[in-house]
């Protein structure tokens, strides 16, 4: 049994009757290893610090009115603050309580902290301007991104570990998985892309880690939540195209400490199952399960990752295929589910040559030695589902299979 002030990792103190759990050392383990959310989160510090003391909010708007006065003072409040369009002007029923890095048990009183209710109608609140069309995306983002950092703060502070917490962390982490999927359609340049997409994945991934122990804290003897393994699939599905220091830890690892119904769920085995299709490098397979089992959060998290799968599969076309048979665009397009002028544009970006023969049908000629990865991020093509994807493709010949041996050791059948 744990002591009640025993406080975990990311600041939650648990229950005395929560038992140790498998889980809950998985998260330890990851938390340890992952360049640490001592070292990763600047409020980590503070966090732990407040967690000494019993914390209770009482502050009954989205943001206390103490800071609302100030920043109406120093006229620092966003666009969805300001009372018509007045930077020096809000309201309760607009002004968000801002992320605050640094703060100390002196700084903090009940009257600065929101409780659960006020939490979730400030999320909901928050969720709701995903929707707004009056300011391009990454303007809404740049605002919900921070005034979440500051609802996880006050979940954090008071020890919140319910299954109102539970809903509040999912609802985050889905909007962390529509941002990464909506950011990388909006690109407006590689420095824009970059520092943005890298924000918002840093903190989907703090926040799954959150998320998870606050799974393993609500655990009872067999109880699972019903969201729990698609979630738990989401960390697995990160790796396929994202690559940052808290993603260090070994899967294999990981899963040795998940429980059983976790692990063979539907969601974790198709998870695991796409991961390896694509280190494989079997993108047929990689793309028809995708479209089959995928739900839509997995599809959404896994879309900007689909370009490096589809630029991973014309290298190996390009560098395995004959030389004397150009491969019909047409065909690998329904292969990578992408739009025959997406997947041209994708090629011409990658420096390959795409032909048109005398039926006017797109051509790649292969072996060219011009192939390379794009120079930069690139626009994300979605998943274009064909119904011919379900029946047997044509190929390129038919008396033969075309067998392609990927850069990863395996092979991939188009």
């Amino acid at each position: 049994m744990e002591s009640s002030s025993r406080v975990g990792k990311l600041g939650f103190r648990r229950a005395q009757t929560v038992r140790t759990h498998p889980a809950s050392a998985r998260s330890r383990v990851l938390l340890e290893n992952s360049s640490s959310t001592r070292d990763s989160d600047p409020n980590y510090e503070s966090r732990e610090s407040l967690n000494s003391s019993n914390f209770v909010g009482t502050c009954p708007d989205m943001c206390p009115a103490k800071e609302r006065i100030q920043r109406e003072r120093l006229r620092d409040l966003a666009v969805f603050e300001r009372v018509n369009g007045n930077p020096g002007k809000t309201s309760p029923s607009l002004a968000v309580k801002k992320f605050c890095r640094t703060l100390s048990s002196n700084e903090v009183h009940s009257s600065d902290l929101r409780p659960t209710l006020v939490l979730q109608n400030t999320l909901k609140y928050l969720l709701s301007l995903m929707d707004s069309s009056e300011h391009p995306f990454e303007v809404v983002h740049d605002f919900v991104f921070d005034r979440t950092r500051s609802i996880r703060q006050d979940l954090s502070m008071q020890n919140i570990i319910n299954e109102e917490a539970i809903e509040m962390y999912e609802e985050m982490v889905k909007f962390h998985i529509i941002s990464h999927q909506r950011l990388a359609r909006h690109r407006s340049g590689p420095e824009d892309s970059s520092s943005l997409h890298y924000l918002n994945m840093e903190q989907l991934t703090k926040c799954l880690l959150s998320l998870y122990e606050v799974y393993d804290i609500n655990r009872r003897l067999q109880f699972i939540n019903k969201h729990e393994m698609e979630f738990h699939s989401f960390y697995i599905l990160l790796h396929i195209g994202y690559k940052i220091p808290i993603m260090k830890e070994s899967l294999s690892l990981w899963f040795r400490h998940l429980s059983s119904p976790i692990l063979h769920s539907k969601e974790m085995r198709f998870a695991r199952t796409l991961l390896r299709y694509f280190r494989m490098g079997d993108y047929k397979r990689f793309f028809g399960i995708l479209e089959t089992e995928a739900s839509q959060l997995q599809l959404c998290l896994i879309e900007p990752f689909l370009n490096e799968a589809r630029v991973q599969a014309i290298s190996c076309i390009n560098h395995s295929g004959y030389k004397l048979q150009p491969y019909p665009l047409e065909h690998l397009s329904e292969v990578l589910m992408i739009k025959e002028q997406e997947l041209e544009s994708l090629c011409c970006k990658c420096g390959l040559e795409v032909i048109t023969d005398e039926l006017g049908c797109k051509l790649l000629p292969v072996k060219q030695s011009s192939f390379h990865h794009p120079k930069s991020d690139i626009e994300s093509y979605g998943l274009t589902s064909s119904d011919k994807f379900h029946s047997s493709l044509p190929r390129p010949d038919s008396s033969s299979n075309l067998q392609v041996n990927s850069s990863h050791g395996g092979t991939a059948l188009f």
